[in-house]
């Protein structure tokens, strides 16, 4: 006899729900620590399912479950809540309702990395943290000297040696120097840790050969490349190009009405937005570099702007054949 149970997870418990025989009932809460799992894990079936909810600690869940049962489901937030709309909201009604769709058929699951996709995953996403750390830091210190009337540093990186030097020379009130000593010292420390990362990084995906085909594309360096395959894990998921593409968010918004023609806008954005500004990244880089995509991002450029050769090129450069 098939059961389904759903569990609605918070940061500190779970609210559980069982379905069976097209009937639901509640079966309490479970806290979300291992020995809590490990232990409602023991009283559940080899056959039953469980269907919980992507979040951060989803994955954690399902590890320690997966061995009691005889699946675990992840459900799509978004997707879940554009299927089942409800206007009681409550955590045993979200979790009847997962319960509910999966055994229905209709759930819409997330596909779930294996423990290497899900390390790089974890070590991309701490890089681009730190990445956009240093570049807070960064702005805060052009702020200041903005504030002060402070004009362009003349030289092209204002945090190489030669802008420090610059940089120290600049008159400022004391608190602001001390304001900017400390954040100089704190781009030092960001940047030991981006070492360590990039180390680590470069460790696990110097052998893969999806990573080494896409580093043959002009733009895409080391980092960039791991990034993708990460977000991408299996290529063996996407039956086609355009589901692909689809994933990062580069299709294009579609309207159409009746018999009207369709009207292409801007990309959706719908996909992973990480993995998109690293292809963002590596357009910009492919435009610079000389070659067959720096003449088309010029001939666009010349055509229709700078901002729209950028879209182009991020467009002519993404990983449909990856």
């Amino acid at each position: 006899m098939r059961r389904v149970i759903g569990i609605d997870i918070h940061r500190t418990f779970g609210e559980v729900v069982i379905w069976e025989n097209g009937l639901t009932r509640h079966e309490g809460r479970v806290e979300m620590t291992r020995t809590a799992l490990e232990g409602f894990g023991r009283q559940l079936k080899k056959t039953d399912e469980v269907v919980i909810e992507a979040t951060g600690n989803c994955m954690a869940v399902s590890r320690v479950l997966s061995p009691h049962v005889k699946r675990v489901v992840i459900a799509n937030p978004l997707q879940v809540k554009a299927i089942a709309h409800a206007h009681v909201k409550t955590d045993k009604v979200d979790a009847a309702t997962l319960a509910s769709l999966h055994a229905a058929g209709y759930l819409p699951e997330i596909w779930m990395p294996d423990a290497a996709t899900e390390r790089m995953r974890r070590l991309v996403a701490r890089r681009y943290q730190v990445v956009r750390h240093r570049t807070r830091i960064k702005n805060e210190v052009h702020a200041i000297l903005h504030a002060h009337l402070i004009p362009k540093c003349p030289h092209a990186d204002l945090f190489n040696k030669r802008g420090r030097d610059w940089l120290t020379r600049q008159p400022v009130p004391e608190d602001e120097r001390a304001a900017i000593a400390r954040h100089v010292r704190e781009l030092d420390r960001l940047g030991e840790d981006l070492a360590v990362l990039d180390r680590d990084i470069a460790q696990d995906a110097i052998d893969d050969e999806a990573i080494q085909r896409l580093l043959t594309i002009t733009g895409v360096n080391l980092t960039v490349a791991a990034g993708l395959m990460a977000a991408i894990g299996s290529i063996d998921r996407f039956n086609s190009p355009q589901k692909l593409v689809s994933y990062f968010g580069l299709n294009p918004r579609v309207r159409q009405s009746g018999l009207g023609p369709a009207h292409h806008g801007r990309i959706s954005k719908a996909g992973r937005s990480h993995a998109r500004a690293m292809l963002v990244e590596a357009a910009w880089a492919a435009a610079k570099a000389p070659g067959p995509l720096r003449a088309f991002f010029i001939r666009i450029r010349a055509r229709r702007g700078h901002q729209i050769a950028g879209h182009c090129q991020l467009i002519f450069t993404r990983p449909n054949e990856a």
